[in-house]
């Protein structure tokens, strides 16, 4: 009986796997119809939330309000802080320097004494100038005494000389008489000429003298470096010790003030009308961003440069900072808000609100009924953490600041007070 049944052939064999390979790939094709249809567009559950695969329920979010204020106009840039004046100390006077009398770095007060060059030579200097103006003073003393004494003698030499020529012409005196008068009456005049001659040369000598006297004066307070400012010290490259001379290419020290300061930046020339139509009104007010610091330094615009340059379109403007309390510095770099106006009753929301998307700024609306609703919006300056909403929200609305990357039109909100990374199991609240 066994021997009577036939095994199937292998045509038959192939036929049935065949078939029941056709069944298998039909009931999985009907699972993936049937799968998108339990889906919502994006992958998430049909009334469940955004996609996360978490449990259903609204989306928590922080929530910001849309109010109404006041809120600056402003131009924004980068500028360089750098100190109003910055004087290099150099050696005016050749010598040793006896006295270094601050410490680099050092704030020092305008007149405060420096450094201290060797005086010695100058003083000896002032001594043989004052001697050789007090030789002077002599010598025209003299020259005027010997000059009054000449005048008297010539003087009666003149009238000696007057008898004796109405006697001579009279016949009455002898030529050789004549003669001795005139010669003596010459004589006088010369030396009186000579007295005064002499006379010019000392007082000539005394204003030499006296012009040398200023001079080792001046040298010698030179040997005496103060301060010309009120300013902050950098490195000293002059210790004691240390022979200098004047025309040092290399300063002894510089001294930069810092109280007030200057802050220079550019705008674009665009807005160089805009910024001349608010300087006529009043100063300018300008606040320097410094990294890391909480409230930035205010100063007001006090220069504008004469001409745009060319070259990149830009105008250079400089600010005023009292800087009192020394937060900027020499060389630092800082963001400059230039505070042209205020735009009075301004729309404004949270900046963390505004996001970017293909067809510009939106943000997410919480309704009244707590669900999501995109708005496009046009937005305008920022100020910190508020931004100025030009059209899409009205004030008293509420916006979604945080935890956006949950949300699509229509979808449920709950306020939370930590909104969720974008990791969170589930979409939902952050995992516990």
């Amino acid at each position: 009986m066994a021997n009577s049944m036939e095994r199937p052939s292998g045509d038959a064999r192939m036929n049935r796997h065949t078939l029941l390979g056709r069944n298998v790939l039909a009931a999985l094709c009907a699972a993936c119809l049937l799968l998108p249809a339990a889906c919502k567009p994006g992958g998430a559950p049909a009334g469940g939330p955004p996609p996360g695969g978490g449990p259903k329920g609204p989306a928590p979010v922080k929530i910001g309000e849309v109010t109404q204020q006041s809120m600056p106009v402003q131009l924004a840039a980068v500028g360089t802080v750098e100190p109003i004046e910055t004087v290099q100390i150099k050696a005016q006077v050749s010598g040793q320097v006896m006295e270094v009398r601050f410490t680099e770095g050092d704030l020092v007060q305008k007149d405060q004494v420096l450094f201290v060059i060797d005086p010695r030579p100058y003083e000896v200097a002032l001594k043989q100038a004052e001697a050789n103006l007090s030789k002077a003073q002599a010598q025209l003393e003299q020259a005027r005494a010997m000059t009054a004494r000449d005048k008297a003698q010539a003087e009666r030499a003149r009238a000696t000389f007057g008898r004796d020529k109405g006697l001579a012409d009279k016949g009455m005196l002898a030529k050789e008489e004549f003669d001795r008068s005139q010669a003596d009456f010459q004589a006088t005049e010369a030396a009186v000429a000579a007295d005064e001659a002499n006379a010019v040369a000392a007082t000539e000598a005394i204003a030499a003298a006296k012009g040398t006297i200023d001079q080792a004066k001046l040298q010698l307070e030179y040997c005496t470096i103060t301060a010309p400012l009120t300013g902050r010290t950098g490195e000293v490259t002059a210790k004691a010790g240390n022979l200098v001379r004047m025309g040092d290419a290399a300063p002894m020290v510089t001294v930069n003030q810092i109280t007030p300061i200057r802050v220079s930046f550019s705008i674009p020339e665009r807005q160089l009308s805009v910024l001349k139509r608010h300087m006529a009104e009043g100063p300018i007010g300008v606040d320097a961003v410094i990294e890391g610091d909480a409230e930035p330094a205010r100063g007001t615009v006090s220069f504008v440069d004469n001409a745009v340059d060319a070259t990149t379109g830009t105008i250079d403007i400089k600010a005023v900072f009292d800087n009192a309390d020394s937060r900027l510095w020499p060389g630092q770099f800082v963001r400059v808000m230039v505070n042209m106006a205020v735009r009075a009753d301004a729309v404004v929301a949270p900046t963390r609100a505004v996001q970017m998307g293909q067809k510009g700024p939106y943000v997410y609306v919480v309704t009244a009924d707590m669900k999501a609703e995109m708005r496009p919006v046009k937005t305008g300056d920022a100020l910190r953490d508020m931004t100025v909403i030009l059209e899409g929200l009205k004030p008293g609305e509420k916006v979604a600041t945080d935890g956006q990357f949950m949300l699509a039109p229509g979808v449920e909100v709950k306020e939370a007070s930590e909104a969720p990374a974008a990791g969170a199991p589930g979409g939902g609240a952050p995992a516990k």
